[in-house]
Order: C-alpha cells, then sequence, then structure tokens
C-alpha cells in the first residue's frame, strides 16, 4: 500500500500528538509518495510557478561566462566541476553547457557538470550536442562528491528547505506545531524543538519584539557544511529569493514570509492541497555568509539577479536581439524573456550570493564588470528562446502559441 504525504503527515501527528512545522514542511515536499517535488513538475505553464533557465536561454549562457572566468582564475583544472542542486528537469545544465561551446581555451572540455535532485528522473541533457552528453552526470539525493574543484550552483534551492516556525509570545520564542482537531490541521504553540532557534537570533544579534511571526530555516547550516566538505577549491554560487536578516526580521515582516504556490497563485495557506502545492520562505542571506564563513567559505560578493546580469551584460545581449534577422514576433518574445530575468520585482529582484573557498580572491564579472569579458561577450552568439523553453512558457507570451 502506498502512503501518500498528507497520509504519512497525519499518522505522525496521531502517533506523537504533533509534529513541528519544518517537519510538516519536509513530508509536504519531499515525502516519496505524492509529495510535491516527487510527484509532479512544478515549473511552467502546467506547474505552479517559473525559473530563471525557463524565462530564457540567457540565464544560463551568462552563468556560462561567469563559470569560464571561475575556471581561469582556478588555474584551468580539468575536470572543472559543476554541482547544481536542485536541478530539476536539467534546464539550467543544458543552456550552460550548450553556450559553453563558444568559449575559449578548450573550457567546454573541462566542464563536467552534475544535476543533482531528489528525483532521478530523466532530464533534457540528451538534447545537448551528442559532444557534449558524456559531460553531464545525474544523481539523486545529496551529492556523494568530495575534494573538487569548480563551483557549486544552486538556484531557488535553499527557499525550499523546511523551516521551522516561531513565534515572540510573552516575551518568549515559542514553536509551532500541527495537530489535529476534528480531521482538520490547527496550530498550537510549544517550547522550541532545538536551542538552536534562539541561537540563531542570538547570534545575529536580532530581538523579535512581542507577536512576532517568522521561519527560520536550521537545514541551510547542513546544507553549507556538505558543500564545503565536498569542495576543495573554488566557489559556491547561491540563486535564491531572500533578504539580509535586519530586512528580514524587520516590523515590515512581522507576519513571517512563508509563501504557497498552487497554478500559479500565491496563498499563505500550507494546509491546503498537502503535497500538491510548493511551500517555500525567503532566504536569511546574513546566516548563509556567517554559517559558510564557518566552514572556509568566504563571502566575495553579494547583489540582485539584475545587477549580476546586467554586470554580465545581458543589456547588449538584447541590443543585438535586432541584427539577428528574427521576425518581429520571435524578436519580442525573446527580449520579454530577457527582460523577465532582470524585472526589479520579479525574478531581477532574486540575491546571488558568491562564496569562494581557497580561491583567488579576484573580483567575479557578476559583481564588477570587467573589461575583458565585455571584450569576450562581443564575440560570442546571442541565445534564443529553443523548442525546450517554450512548453514552459506559452502562455507567458502570446508570441509563443505560435509555431516558428
Amino acid at each position: 500500500m502506498v502512503v501518500t504525504a498528507e497520509a504519512e503527515i497525519r499518522r505522525r501527528i496521531r502517533a506523537d500528538g504533533r509534529i513541528n512545522f519544518a517537519e510538516f514542511m519536509e513530508l509536504a515536499l519531499y515525502w516519496p509518495h505524492k509529495g510535491y517535488y516527487s510527484s509532479k513538475s512544478p515549473v511552467g505553464v502546467e506547474g505552479d510557478y517559473y525559473t530563471s533557465p525557463g524565462a530564457h536561454p540567457a540565464f544560463g549562457a551568462l552563468l556560462a561566462v561567469q563559470l569560464y572566468q571561475m575556471w581561469r582564475l582556478l588555474g584551468r583544472p580539468r575536470p572543472f566541476w559543476v554541482l547544481e542542486a536542485g536541478a530539476g528537469i536539467g534546464l539550467l545544465c543544458h543552456d550552460v553547457l550548450n553556450y559553453s561551446q563558444y568559449l575559449p581555451e578548450d573550457f567546454q572540455h573541462c566542464l563536467r557538470y552534475s544535476c543533482i535532485d531528489v528525483r532521478l528522473g530523466r532530464g533534457v541533457e540528451d538534447q545537448l550536442p551528442y559532444n557534449l552528453r558524456s559531460s553531464v552526470d545525474r544523481v539523486a539525493g545529496y551529492f556523494p562528491f568530495t575534494n573538487l574543484e569548480g563551483c557549486i550552483l544552486s538556484n531557488e534551492l535553499i527557499d525550499a528547505f523546511p523551516v521551522h516556525r516561531i513565534v515572540m509570545r510573552n516575551g518568549e520564542l515559542k514553536e509551532v506545531y500541527i495537530t489535529l482537531e476534528s480531521g482538520k490541521y490547527e496550530e498550537v504553540l510549544g517550547e522550541p524543538s532545538t536551542e538552536a532557534l534562539e541561537e540563531r537570533f542570538m547570534r545575529l544579534g536580532i530581538r523579535l519584539p512581542e507577536g512576532y511571526t517568522t521561519e527560520v530555516n536550521l537545514a541551510m547550516e547542513t546544507w553549507l557544511e556538505k558543500t564545503a566538505l565536498a569542495l576543495r577549491r573554488g566557489y559556491v554560487l547561491t540563486i535564491d529569493y531572500g533578504r539580509e536578516a535586519a530586512e528580514l526580521y524587520s516590523e515590515a515582516r512581522a507576519r513571517g514570509t512563508l509563501a504557497c504556490y498552487y497554478r500559479h497563485i500565491q496563498t499563505d495557506n500550507p494546509y491546503v492541497h498537502v503535497g500538491e502545492q510548493d511551500i517555500s520562505a525567503q532566504v536569511d542571506f546574513s546566516t548563509l555568509k556567517q554559517v559558510g564563513q564557518d566552514y572556509g567559505l568566504n563571502a566575495v560578493g553579494e547583489v540582485s539577479q539584475e545587477t549580476f546580469l546586467s554586470n554580465l551584460c545581458i543589456r547588449k545581449m538584447m541590443s543585438r536581439l535586432g541584427a539577428k534577422g528574427l521576425g518581429q514576433q520571435q524578436r519580442d518574445a525573446n527580449r520579454m524573456g530577457m527582460l523577465d530575468l532582470i524585472r526589479p520585482g520579479g525574478l531581477g529582484g532574486f540575491r546571488v550570493l558568491a562564496q569562494e573557498k581557497d580561491a583567488s580572491g579576484y573580483p567575479l564579472w557578476g559583481f564588477k564588470k570587467g573589461k575583458d569579458m565585455e571584450e569576450l561577450l562581443a564575440r560570442l552568439p546571442v541565445p534564443l528562446l529553443t523548442a525546450l523553453h517554450m512548453p514552459l512558457l506559452q502562455g507567458s507570451y502570446p508570441y509563443l502559441a505560435m509555431d516558428w
């Protein structure tokens, strides 16, 4: 008999009387039977939200350029590993490897890309040119790697780690637990399940006001430890939505940042469509940097995605669309896709954090534009929307309904 995510949640609550929200969220998202990420593809028009790789292949192309610089700064190692955690169907992998063919100094043959995901499903890597397919690995669960030189990359991963929900009540930190009342989920408050919750705010130097509700992502600490252990030399590049702690835990977010997505509609109710909707919370980038430092990962840059891609000359890419000989509708669709990547109120508002371990300390192009990078990009082709991206985008732009 198959036990679904919701059935397992209810079983555990009946057995123990209650579970904390982190356990509820982990089961709802990652339980192997009818958990959110094990039972559906969440991205695209048939899913619940859109991500940067699906918006336009310029995202992967410009990341390839940034990875190329990292490879050079590390002394051109062979292999140069890129581990993408939470790779999904592998669209970003496809775009990075595809564009790497145009980069100089034999970069593409040094690049070894591992797509890591809780699901070991078939990806889109077989759409790559044949000579690049052997550069791709798919690994289920956490990466079993050590002593690597390269970059560990994640895009919209850490926001989906299970979070503890806490409330400041009568001057004390309380944790949110889930119980059942007449068959319905009910929240109750109790003592924190771990001292690490209070320690997080002590380390940040933050005192929450009375009645404040928020989330604490403890799982990121385990993630950073394992990431640092896997990496001998290189970089960690994290792209996600979130804020510095002082802003994240400000009065403007006194009810927290928990968000649920179901068929492209955002709500704040995690107790409906259990196992069928996404649940996420904004990332505390201050803690990412603090904990990273504990494990030898030093922050070397943090900017918005808009600034990161602008430093990598996405606007110059856009300006070259007119010379591609495209029809008006194709040109407009590509331009809109690139604009979506840097839109301040959308994907452009995501944060990009670079951390390094035993690397050069030299500025990365995405955080400080370099003249040599601009000269390089001027010689490279402009990536265009492909048949791989269009199924994810149909309905976003009317032009994509056409058969090109």
